[in-house]
């Protein structure tokens, strides 16, 4: 096993992206989406790498998970579905706003002390019904209040301020800051705002999915096995009904995953392989096309991914293409196909 010891940040530079897939239509690569793919074995060693898994990135949401390992080992008491809810990006449906409500009670504050920025909700459907009701945005409808009502519990039961909690010099996000150096295994490169205002660290992709994987396969009685519990036991509350990493979650035993704006994406299994997506234009319709074919990659059954092949190309009304992913994301041993043909072509 690596030292647990940060080494050095990544580097902050122009992200050496590459094709990660192809829009093809009629049979011919239309468009590309850039980006980069980590995937690791089990014994934590880099099996697939695509563009550039070393340069600096923001994970976005897909953070979430260290940010509750860190939260929970500070003495943060939540579990099951709401320590999934303290690490969500959750759609605003009911369930999801009853659980920040709850959150709040148990720290014996109210909607009115959360820092985070007033939206709509973030599932569709859910936007769409809050607004035919004539209600506008609204901090706890917003996606990450979440994490936001746990950061303000555990500021309350460790006596820390709560007007400042999203302030990166507070106790509360130097205690983030540390696991994420400790997980990833680098030092923070850079640190900035995040769409909800609390603080967001850039790490590295590889530094990201080795994360994932010490939660993944943390020891019982740790704070990352009850946060990966938490996550692989309530995924639709880290989430929302319908949503891709949800399904995801429920399509492969054991799989713990979170996606976060921009692209990005993590997955992970108990023996240790994970995955990690950062998609360059930020596309989702990219994201989880290739995180399946990634984590078919690191040895996935083929057959539980069916259902992630992505949004169809369609032409007159009736579907002409899809989106596929490179060539180079092929199961080891798998056969060439005509469109893996043309991709690889195409990247070469």
């Amino acid at each position: 096993m690596r030292s647990s010891f940060p080494a050095d940040a990544p580097a902050i530079r122009e992200p050496r992206h590459a094709p990660v897939a192809h829009v093809v239509r009629g049979g011919m690569i239309e468009g590309v989406h850039y980006g980069s793919v980590a995937v690791l074995d089990g014994e934590g060693e880099v099996r697939t790498s695509i563009g550039d898994i070393e340069a600096a990135c923001y994970p976005r949401s897909a953070l979430k998970p260290v940010q509750a390992v860190a939260m929970v080992r500070a003495g943060l008491p939540l579990d099951g579905a709401l320590l999934a809810l303290a690490m969500g990006s959750h759609s605003g449906e009911e369930h999801h706003l009853a659980g920040v409500r709850r959150v709040l009670e148990l720290a014996g504050l109210t909607e009115a002390d959360l820092r985070n920025v007033p939206d709509l909700p973030y599932g569709p459907a859910v936007r769409d019904a809050w607004l035919r009701e004539g209600r506008g945005p609204s901090r706890l409808a917003q996606n990450c209040s979440g994490k936001h009502a746990a950061m303000l519990y555990l500021c309350k039961l460790s006596g820390w301020p709560l007007e400042s909690y999203l302030d990166a010099d507070h106790p509360l996000q130097r205690a983030i800051a540390e696991v994420v150096e400790e997980l990833t295994g680098r030092h923070i490169a850079h640190v900035t705002v995040d769409g909800c205002g609390s603080p967001l660290f850039a790490v590295s992709l590889h530094g990201l999915v080795r994360a994932a994987a010490r939660i993944a396969t943390a020891a019982p009685d740790t704070a990352e096995h009850r946060v990966a519990n938490a996550l692989r036991l309530h995924p639709e509350m880290a989430s929302g009904t319908g949503r891709d990493t949800a399904a995801l979650m429920r399509a492969v035993p054991g799989l713990l995953a979170k996606d976060g704006f921009e692209g990005v994406q993590l997955a992970a299994l108990p023996d240790g392989r994970a995955v990690a997506v950062k998609v360059a234009d930020g596309a989702d319709r990219a994201r989880t096309v290739v995180t399946a074919a990634a984590l078919a990659r690191a040895g996935v059954e083929p057959r539980l991914l069916a259902g992630f092949t992505g949004e169809p190309v369609t032409g007159g009304g009736r579907t002409v293409g899809g989106i596929r992913p490179v060539a180079a994301l092929n199961p080891p041993g798998a056969p060439v196909t005509a469109t893996a043909t043309a991709t690889a072509t195409a990247t070469a």
